[in-house]
């Protein structure tokens, strides 16, 4: 297992990164996962042995239980707190009140209470928002989150599935008054979906914030279990929740390359469809969630898999993005002042 930094951060993560979206399985989560506190213990414990040091959950995932096994699995175990790097988030629906989502100074003080409450652990490693609020003023959304870091209950903060121009707003709210800015971006990224490389990816890479990837094998589609004629193998998630949304042609083109990679290479598709993010410059670690400890041996072995240069070739002319303006017109313009 690798460590990097996070952003610009001298904060250590695995390159691998436990997901607990599986946990619990309480209301609409039960299509993701429905795992029990064995079932958790298992898993956390077999990640950790691994060498994961980097453990991703949320408030929202089954409404809030899957922090409370999180935190259940690390006392379970006798894991060193100090020894792991625990990520949540805030923005989802906790409640029905006016006031029970968002990203506003009340709710935000009002949910990190409550997984602190459930994770059992007086600071969060790393605090996402973990989307955008249209109705909350970003500078109000900063400020408390700044307040979280002055506190000690939060080290670093971060935020997921955001615009490019909302990061980099938040970004300049926060430099310009001096303030804790996100250090990491939370996104979809996948040889299935690589939209991320038009406008966020270098964004990322000149302001120097950290990559987590979420749903690597875009909802299972890439672990090569699924079939053009739309057959799936036992327990395919997108049979009952088919997300993300993917080009299904495009992705089915990737996956025969993929495939005949891994046979060439003795691997499975899900170990490749990894490791090609792992050789992602940009990326810092990537999320993996599971039902079950085979899947997590399988997704561990891919940080042992090297891509050739021709292996990265193939796997990129058939997963390229199309062009688009004003990509297309830049990479015209700028070839003349390249360093």
């Amino acid at each position: 297992m690798k460590y990097k930094l996070l952003g610009n951060t001298g904060l250590k993560v695995s390159e691998l990164c436990l997901g607990t979206m599986t946990f619990g399985g309480k209301g609409f989560w039960t299509s993701i996962g429905s795992l029990d506190q064995q079932s958790a213990d298992n898993l956390v414990g077999k990640a950790v042995d691994s060498g994961i040091n980097f453990i991703d959950t949320a408030n929202v995932y089954s409404e809030g239980v899957s922090e409370e096994m999180t935190g259940r699995a690390i006392r379970n175990l006798e894991l060193k707190r100090n020894d792991l790097v625990i990520a949540t988030k805030v923005r989802g629906k906790m409640n029905d009140t006016p006031n029970g989502s968002g990203l506003s100074r009340k709710h935000i003080l009002h949910e990190v209470e409550a997984s602190l409450k459930r994770l059992n652990t007086d600071y969060i490693d790393l605090y996402k928002i973990h989307g955008y609020d249209e109705s909350t003023p970003i500078e109000e959304t900063i400020d408390t989150l700044d307040s979280l870091v002055k506190s000690g209950k939060v080290r670093y903060i971060g935020c997921s599935n955001l615009a490019s121009w909302h990061i980099m707003k938040a970004l300049a709210y926060s430099n310009y008054n001096r303030l804790s800015k996100f250090v990491s971006l939370q996104a979809y990224y996948t040889l299935a979906g690589r939209d991320l490389e038009r406008e966020i990816i270098p964004l990322l890479k000149d302001q120097n914030l950290g990559l987590m990837v979420w749903s690597p094998l875009a909802g299972g589609l890439l672990s090569g279990k699924y079939k053009r004629n739309g057959e799936a193998g036992a327990g395919g998630r997108r049979a009952s929740f088919d997300f993300p949304p993917v080009n299904k042609e495009k992705a089915f083109d990737v996956i025969d390359v993929l495939c005949k990679i891994a046979e060439e290479k003795q691997s499975t598709a899900s170990q490749l469809a990894l490791a090609w993010l792992l050789h992602q410059p940009a990326v810092t670690s990537v999320i993996i969630g599971v039902k079950e400890l085979s899947q997590l041996e399988d997704n561990l072995k891919a940080v042992q898999v090297m891509l050739t240069e021709d292996e990265l070739k193939r796997l990129d002319e058939v997963s390229r993005l199309s062009p688009e303006y004003p990509g297309w017109m830049l990479e015209r313009q700028g070839g003349d002042r390249k360093k």
